[in-house]
């Protein structure tokens, strides 16, 4: 958390530097093995090798810190990326839309899981509420494998008025993942303008964004299973939304003249 309260992330690993390399976003420092040092940061154009110290360092000293196997010998520290509005974001996501809202999520490893899900399945950005850690802390990072990078987030300090901005603004449906609820995720449209809830890992969605929610919808299971983890959820969710989209575009080729 001091990393966040002072604006800084650190990101580790082979294909988050990679992924973080490839970005726009600010990288302060490295650290990195010699081997790490000639197969990444030689082959990378000059201005993306100026603005930041580069240490490099043997493996066995690298060991020493945090562990070797760890950070797989390569880590940086980055900026995190200026925080965005709804309104400077929402402009620049075609419609439909596909939205992912987080609401009181702690575990950092769940939210970088989800950041990885909402990268796979096309998400156009992430509502991160009061109550949700960062996506941006270290094991979110790492978990996320760098597609934080390009998923744009957006942080707000209500997410219940923000929600109901999202639909009255953009005309966007909100629905609410409750394994309680009786309405099977196939069930509903997905095709339209959609902003996904995804709650805490163990109380679920407050019940005052559940009230807020046009849809609440459970993914049917077996053998008395009655919930997944909040990432693994996530995963089913956009995937039946990405399949709902894909055929929606087939179909529409398909009869256009």
């Amino acid at each position: 958390m001091e990393h966040f309260r002072k604006g800084i992330f650190v990101a580790e690993g082979e294909k988050v530097i990679r992924r973080l390399l490839q970005s726009d976003i600010e990288i302060l420092s490295m650290l990195l093995t010699p081997e790490w040092y000639d197969r990444l940061l030689a082959a990378q154009p000059p201005e993306r090798q100026k603005g930041h110290e580069v240490f490099v360092a043997a493996k066995e000293l690298l060991q020493t810190i945090v562990g070797f196997h760890l950070h797989q010998g390569i880590m940086a520290i980055a900026r995190i990326p200026a925080r965005q509005s709804l309104e400077e974001v929402f402009p620049t996501i075609p419609s439909p839309l596909l939205l992912v809202a987080l609401d009181g999520l702690n575990h950092a490893e769940n939210v970088g899981v989800i950041v990885r899900n909402c990268a796979a399945f096309g998400v156009d950005a992430l509502i991160v509420g009061e109550s949700s850690c960062s996506p941006y802390l270290r094991r979110a990072v790492r978990n996320s494998m760098g597609t934080i990078f390009s998923l744009p987030v957006v942080h707000v300090e209500h997410l219940g008025p923000t929600l109901a901005q999202v639909r009255e603004r953009y005309g966007t449906s909100l629905l609410a993942t409750d394994p309680n609820s009786t309405s099977a995720l196939s069930g509903v449209d997905l095709t339209c303008n959609i902003c996904m809830i995804f709650g805490n890992e163990d109380a679920g969605i407050s019940e005052d964004i559940l009230a807020l929610s046009d849809h609440r919808v459970a993914i049917p299971m077996h053998g008395g299973t009655d919930s997944l983890n909040v990432a693994s959820a996530s995963a089913v969710c956009l995937y039946e939304a990405s399949k709902q989209r894909k055929r929606a575009s087939a179909a529409t080729l398909k009869a256009a003249p």
